[in-house]
């Protein structure tokens, strides 16, 4: 399942977008998980795979809030959906990968779309390299269970068991990761929601049998990502 996010102010505009993407994973036989945002201001670190972003938001402008998230978040794809065509230049200044000029048409948007979707295919394959103490490591980054910081040491934390330390900052980490479905949940620890077993409180069990706890002022934050994650979202 794929998880998109759509910022627009416009419930109708919103309706529309949601609309033309559940047709195409119909006629695509691929399912997709829709949230909507009328902006981005309560947006932390998204736990989205591709973004549908209006340009004119009312309370801010949404080639700002695509700054923003480049900030934290340099590779999940983001699709500008605007009657403002003249931004479209600007759209390489934050890595857009396609604009959709309203008001738009099925064929217009199932061509962007297919773009996307090659994307987001070449993405389920990614691996992650470390510079371990015995060389370089390699391994799919869906195998990556959870990641946390010891002393000086980054650990990868795998789900087969085994684990590697490396010198380095969560800060690498977290950017080295970002466009995947791995969340911060404290200053020392990130989480691959794809691996989260049980949530109670603020323990969250993973696959490998680990708890890990979520600090108090991401709590709220956190929940709702592994909620929207785990299917408790919608448009």
């Amino acid at each position: 399942m794929y998880r998109i996010l759509i910022v627009e102010d416009e419930p109708g505009a919103a309706s529309a977008l949601c609309d033309a993407i559940m047709r195409y994973g119909t006629e695509h036989s691929e399912q997709f998980q829709v949230g909507w945002m009328r902006n981005t201001i309560d947006l932390d670190e998204p736990a989205f795979d591709l973004i549908f972003m209006d340009i004119d938001l009312g309370v801010e402008n949404g080639m700002d809030a695509a700054r923003e998230i480049r900030e934290f978040d340099r590779s999940t794809p983001i699709i500008f959906v605007t009657n403002l065509a003249q931004y479209a230049i600007q759209g390489y200044e934050v890595n857009a990968l396609d604009f959709i000029v309203k008001p738009f048409t099925y064929g217009s948007f199932s061509l962007r779309m297919d773009r996307a979707m090659e994307v987001l295919r070449r993405r389920e394959g990614r691996s992650i390299s470390i510079q371990t103490r015995d060389g370089l490591r390699i391994f799919p980054a869906s195998s990556l269970v959870r990641v946390w910081m010891h002393g000086h040491d980054v650990n990868y934390g795998l789900s087969d068991g085994s684990a590697e330390a490396v010198r380095g900052s969560l800060r690498e980490t977290e950017i080295m990761l970002g466009g995947t479905p791995f969340l911060k949940i404290s200053s020392g620890c990130i989480i691959n929601m794809a691996h989260v077993r049980g949530v109670r409180d603020s323990a969250i069990t993973l696959s490998d049998g680990s708890v890990c706890y979520i600090s108090r002022a991401n709590k709220r934050r956190c929940l709702e990502e592994i909620s929207r994650y785990l299917g408790g979202g919608g448009a």
